[in-house]
């Protein structure tokens, strides 16, 4: 067993909070990521593992036993960081043995497995030469075979990708996820990228600062689809999808079944209604994906509620165009797949929203309206 479980750990710099009462089991050959914003902890709690930084309060353990207090060389943890931290006056074939060399293992198995892993990576071309010959990919390539001739039980990669550009990124995240995946070593891997984490993870949690977070840094863990289907509070809705999920204060109206915004009137899934109906006032925030957002005429969704905007923004990817819009007070976006609609900037335009994919939530706390078959939220 190699799982790694953070029971209600803490980790403070003098008075300054950054982590609190974080509980969180990362299972055996799981593949977790942490994702988050700037300041919200994910970094530093993947030193704790390592051995990095020290354990505030709590207990952290890899395989069932405490770590608190042992040195990151009796953890059994390979780390890959942001910068690939490559010897520069050493060949590849030395930086990958490095490790192994410090550790006294046999020269034969040392160079067994740095050809192991060479041709897993497709280095073996490049194991005779130094690193400023290499392209970027190329280094981090040998900074993963550094990591992975150590044959440890935990991996742990600090933000590895943030240094690449976008096509290389692609191609190294299918790398790392086909590694993991015939390697089945538990994995914790730190990103700010959304779209790092949706496709590599087996599971992700969601950090936020302690003072976004209201106290805590665990917003919600669950499988990639399950968050981005079924977030459970405004912070997660907001910041898993790309473009971002609109989320609009609406008004609850008398009849406990709809919501009004501007001259709209939403009708509101029916499992949220009782939530909806308990809460004391009549404001709701109210959320909806930008392709659950159509400005093409022929969508056909049922009971579909209507929007009328003034695009101030026109983004063409091709296969789809992202619409800005301001519609009353609120920016609005919406998708449309028809490249020749002719819609300009400018232009006051109705959108569809399909009222059947609406997120609910109680504006003073942010939490998710319950509803009888909803997804529990991470401790």
């Amino acid at each position: 067993m190699a799982d790694v479980r953070f029971d209600q750990v803490g980790k403070s710099y003098g008075d300054a909070s950054v982590i609190e009462n974080l509980s969180l089991h990362v299972q055996d050959q799981e593949f977790m990521v942490f994702v988050g914003p700037s300041g919200c902890g994910k970094s530093t709690a993947l030193r704790m593992i390592a051995g990095l930084e020290t354990v505030s309060s709590g207990s952290l353990s890899i395989g069932g036993r405490v770590v608190n207090d042992e040195p990151p060389k009796a953890r059994d943890c390979a780390m890959v960081f942001q910068s690939y931290a490559l010897y520069p006056h050493m060949t590849v074939r030395e930086n990958i043995a490095f490790g192994l060399k410090i550790r006294r293992v046999d020269p034969a198995e040392i160079n067994r497995r740095v050809e192991a892993a060479a041709d897993t990576l497709s280095l073996g071309p490049c194991l005779d030469r130094k690193p400023k010959a290499l392209s970027g990919g190329q280094r981090q390539r040998v900074a993963l075979g550094r990591a992975l001739v150590r044959q440890p039980s935990v991996f742990l990669f600090d933000e590895p990708l943030s240094n690449l550009d976008a096509e290389l990124r692609v191609v190294m995240r299918a790398e790392i996820a086909r590694l993991q995946s015939e390697l089945k070593t538990t994995t914790v891997y730190v990103t700010h990228d959304q779209v790092e984490a949706m496709t590599l993870g087996h599971r992700i949690a969601v950090l936020a600062p302690l003072a976004r977070g209201g106290g805590r840094n665990l917003m919600q863990v669950g499988a990639p689809l399950e968050l981005y289907n079924e977030p459970q509070n405004v912070f997660v809705a907001r910041f898993l999808g790309t473009p971002n999920m609109n989320l609009v204060t609406m008004t609850m109206e008398e009849d406990g079944r709809t919501a009004r915004f501007n001259d709209a009137h939403f009708l509101l899934p029916e499992k949220y209604r009782l939530g909806a109906l308990a809460r004391p006032d009549s404001e709701l925030v109210v959320g909806f994906r930008p392709e659950h957002a159509s400005a093409d005429p022929n969508s056909d969704w049922a009971n579909a509620a209507r929007l009328r905007g003034s695009v101030e923004i026109i983004e063409t990817l091709g296969h789809e165009i992202i619409l800005h819009l301001r519609c009353g007070g609120e920016k609005i976006l919406a998708k449309t797949k028809d490249a020749t609609s002719g819609i300009r900037l400018g232009d006051t335009i109705d959108v569809a929203v399909d009222v059947s994919r609406l997120h609910v939530f109680d504006p003073k706390t942010e939490a998710r309206l319950p509803y009888r078959s909803a997804c529990s939220a991470a401790a």
